[in-house]
């Protein structure tokens, strides 16, 4: 598979509490440079982030992030700030607790709720797949299929592992067609993504792909 295949899947990714303006500036320019499916950012730099892209890349946040456990009318105010300040797309983090708890019901409303609130944006929902049951995933499956997100993802990165390959290949199984799936941290290599891509993911989330290819001269 070619770099530039592999890169069009790529949500080009900077959430560290750390992160500045210049930071965000240079992930925004690599974006555009290779062509990235988006950039995720944190949510204070959205705006900014946009008006600097002038729509030459697509711009993604986050949100419910990375615990999850916000309320349902937190996660919706920041979905629709989200979008007033330009998002392209939202990743939000699923309630945990509820999953630990079978409440999925709950889980359900709290997603579509979002899901209204991004305003026909691009939603994805990340379940944290390190933190759960089989399954718990396999419902959640089940969930998300049901709500109306257009995306199923891995992982926050900031939990005690990222994406792997069993996980993806079992969201891709018991997840409808309509729902994609996105593969998000430890994706360290090229042949990662390839792995990924081949087992069903449509979106990486990672930063480490873009500065794979720029070491190899892309």
């Amino acid at each position: 598979m070619q770099w530039q295949e592999i890169l069009s899947h790529v949500d080009h990714t900077l959430l560290k509490q750390e992160a500045r303006w210049e930071d965000i500036q240079k992930i925004v320019d690599q974006g555009v440079k290779y062509q990235c499916a988006s950039v995720c950012i944190p949510p204070s730099y959205v705006k900014q982030a946009g008006e600097y892209a002038k729509g030459q890349v697509k711009i993604c946040t986050v949100i419910g992030f990375p615990n999850g456990y916000n309320t349902t009318a937190v996660k919706c105010f920041e979905a629709g700030d989200a979008v007033k300040n330009g998002a392209d797309e939202i990743d939000m983090v699923v309630n945990l607790g509820w999953v630990k708890d079978r409440l999925y019901d709950q889980v359900l409303s709290e997603i579509q709720e979002v899901k209204n609130a991004c305003q026909g944006r691009t939603l994805k929902v990340i379940i944290e797949t390190c933190l759960l049951t089989q399954e718990e995933k396999i419902e959640l499956c089940r969930v998300v299929s049901e709500s109306g997100a257009e995306y199923i993802k891995t992982s926050t990165g900031f939990s005690t592992a990222g994406a792997t390959f069993e996980d993806v290949a079992l969201l891709r199984e018991h997840t409808a067609a309509q729902v994609k799936v996105k593969a998000a941290g430890g994706i360290s290599s090229k042949e990662d993504g390839e792995r990924f891509l081949a087992l069903g993911a449509d979106r990486l989330g990672t930063s480490r792909l873009v500065k794979l290819a720029q070491q190899e001269g892309l």
